[in-house]
């Protein structure tokens, strides 16, 4: 449940981003090409390691087997335990993430390269993702890449299924199982098979989840109009699913990988309290399959220097089921939708050498969206099809430098991207609309390796969503043709310094974003998707972790002001929605005895709007504190291990909201064990 060690171990970047080459050289191709990862060694890392762009922080990349999850992780558990995130339930009962300002529309999650959030609505629901067929994430919280594709404006998150940086050894198997107080369970197992040619070597793993829940705890003072116990009414949910991946590399270093994760849920939402005409909704089912073919040249020699390319074809499709009902018993439906969704998507990766300090990085993304939606019988296709063309250069400005910069190095790119929607449902096309993004980036290294300044800059758009600009979501929105696309201008910059045993990064940032596309509510009481002015957040954020001996310590704290310009009408809401000013975390880990080992954590969130769900007046939600803890010890013997854990989520019971009318879950109390 908790990440065992929240360390961002960014110092050790100094090792490696003064002297890529020889330590690319030996990277295996499955790394992307857009982006330079480092590894630092001799330093004890269970969870993290570092990831960075130029003039970008560093991001984290984490081993899932090394967090502490519940059995048949979704995406949802693994990102509340990455810091700078925020991940908050919306009324459609989907977990969105936020990065410094930005809504879960521009935060791109991709899955073996495929990118999810290219679809009807822009972004994925992660509290649905299953996370157990992943072997690395990687999250990019600032300037990434602008070699991301299309619609990249807050953020990356990269899900590694195929794809990796290595092989297994031996064969190896895992499997766990947990259960809840209020009688929730799960249970998830896994295999991993390496294997050997006379050409090279390769590998398959496979496995499978189920996840059952009878509803939400209540917290302390929430009070439901119909009440199911201690729990939030129509909360329920099941869970299924499993992952089939295979990857081999040649002997020459070209590389090929397969995989198909697959997952089918049945959920209820839970209602806005509060409101007098709030979602009465539940998914019947939720059917999504995702399949990633990928394969790559390795590194090659040319005339001019030496390069690779790479292709990827992925394809993402499922049906979404929607049942509207009269009243909170849920028992008369009123209204149906359906949603069959097609996404294809094509990436095409290369770089080569500019002599010898300077690398071009290229890339092409094509992504084509089918959806069919069916409400009440009545069928509408809606169809968007998304084309990013990409450059990108770096280049080693000081390598092994005598004075107080001892390393640099400059990255400078350029994209553009292009979007049509040949079908909308019978509604005026926005037609085809173009933009162009750019980005700029500086990182030196100081004080004998110890110290990294970085800095940079960027532009890029997003172009609207299907279901943005043209659904109406079961009569309760008003379609907007006319609706704009939204621009980003960011800027970061920060230092990350070596303390001790531990490390410290402060990074300061500067979104501008003009044209942000908004929810209002309107005198008719539907909603609408609108362009403001501009939605503009600075804010700082501060890092940090100290190991003393065996006892672990750090935290982060994100302080932001957010400010929106909104149009004079429509809608009454002037203040940015669900976007906290302030985000602070704190953890201690330590052994206590018998090989027991405690991690207590402290989440607080501070104040923040939203809307209200009958009026769209700006409420104020109140600040509060979560109180986390799990107790775990491995024990060993014959060939296997087994981890027990007993965790506590929520353990002070605070009552925090999401947005209006919306509560957090109360405590949780689970105990878990795996073998492995």
């Amino acid at each position: 449940m908790l990440l065992v060690l929240r360390r961002l171990t960014m110092f050790g970047l100094a090792a490696t981003v003064l002297f890529p080459l020889d330590a690319e050289a030996q990277q295996p191709d499955s790394i992307r090409r857009d982006t330079t990862v480092f590894r630092i060694e001799g330093i004890r890392i269970q969870a993290q390691r570092p990831v960075t762009t130029i003039g970008g922080a560093s991001a984290v990349e984490v081993t899932v087997d090394s967090l502490g999850l519940p059995a048949a992780p979704t995406a949802e558990d693994i990102l509340r335990e990455l810091p700078s995130v925020h991940v908050r339930t919306n009324s459609r009962g989907q977990a969105e993430i936020s990065v410094r300002g930005s809504e879960s529309r521009q935060v791109a999650v991709l899955l073996d390269g495929v990118p999810l959030t290219l679809g009807w609505d822009a972004r994925t629901d992660v509290s649905v993702l299953p996370a157990g067929a992943a072997q690395e994430v990687t999250f990019v919280r600032g300037l990434s890449s602008i070699l991301h594709g299309p619609n990249v404006l807050g953020g990356v998150v990269e899900m590694n299924v195929a794809r990796g940086s290595s092989f297994p050894n031996v064969r190896s198997s895992q499997a766990a199982a947990s259960v809840d107080h209020l009688g929730g369970y799960a249970t998830s197992a896994s295999v991993t098979a390496p294997f050997e040619t006379d050409d090279g070597r390769g590998m398959i793993r496979a496995g499978g989840g189920f996840r059952d829940g009878p509803g939400l705890p209540l917290a302390d003072g929430i009070v439901e109009p119909r009440p199911d116990g201690d729990l939030r009414s129509n909360t329920d949910m099941q869970n299924v699913d499993g992952f089939l991946a295979l990857r081999f590399a040649g002997d020459d270093g070209g590389w090929g990988s397969f995989s198909a994760a697959s997952h089918r849920a049945e959920r209820g939402i839970a209602a806005e309290l509060g409101a007098s005409d709030p979602r009465l909704w539940r998914y019947p089912g939720i059917d999504r399959t995702i399949l990633a073919l990928a394969g790559g040249t390795g590194e090659r020699g040319t005339p001019w220097g030496h390069g690779d390319l790479e292709a990827s074809v992925g394809v993402d499709f499922g049906t979404t089921s929607i049942e509207s009902f009269e009243t909170r018993a849920y028992d008369v439906v009123d209204g149906t939708e359906v949603g069959d969704a097609r996404t294809a998507t094509v990436r095409l990766l290369g770089d080569h050498t500019l002599g010898g300090a300077a690398e071009l990085r290229s890339a092409l993304t094509f992504a084509d969206i089918h959806h069919d939606e069916t409400t009440d019988g009545s069928t509408l296709t809606y169809q968007q099809r998304l084309f990013s063309a990409g450059v990108e250069t770096v280049w080693r400005m000081i390598e092994y430098g005598d004075g107080p910069i001892e390393g640099l190095r400059l990255s400078v790119g350029a994209a553009y991207d292009r979007a049509s929607t040949p079908q909308t449902g019978g509604r005026t096309s926005l037609g085809a609309l173009g933009d162009w993004g750019a980005r700029l980036g500086l990182s030196a290294v100081a004080n004998d390796g110890g110290t990294l300044i970085h800095a940079g800059v960027s532009r890029r758009g997003r172009f609207p969503s299907l279901r943005e600009t043209y659904s109406e979501a079961l009569n309760r929105f008003e379609p907007n043709p006319d609706l704009m696309s939204e621009h980003l201008v960011a800027f970061e910059t920060g230092v990350t310094s070596r303390i001790g045993n531990g490390e410290v990064q402060v990074v300061g940032f500067h979104h501008r974003l003009s044209d942000a596309i908004r929810r209002v509510t309107l005198d008719s009481g539907r909603r609408q998707r609108v362009n403001s002015e501009e939605l503009r957040s600075v804010g700082i954020e501060f890092l940090a972790s100290q190991d003393f001996g065996p006892f672990s310590v750090g935290g982060e704290l994100t302080l932001q002001s957010v400010s929106l310009s909104a149009p004079a009408s429509p809608g009454r809401s002037t203040r940015p929605e669900n976007l906290p000013e302030q985000i602070a975390n704190a953890y201690v880990r330590v052994p206590i005895f018998g090989g027991i080992s405690a991690t207590g954590e402290a989440e607080y969130t501070g104040a923040q709007f939203c809307q209200d769900p009958d009026s769209g007046a700006d409420v104020e939600l109140e600040s509060g504190t979560w109180l986390n803890a799990v107790f775990s010890k491995v024990w060993g013997g014959g060939g296997r291990n087994v981890r027990t854990s007993v965790s506590a989520t929520n353990l002070s019971d605070t009552a925090l909201y999401d947005q209006c009318g919306l509560p957090r879950p109360g405590r949780l109390l689970r105990f878990q064990v795996q073998v492995f």
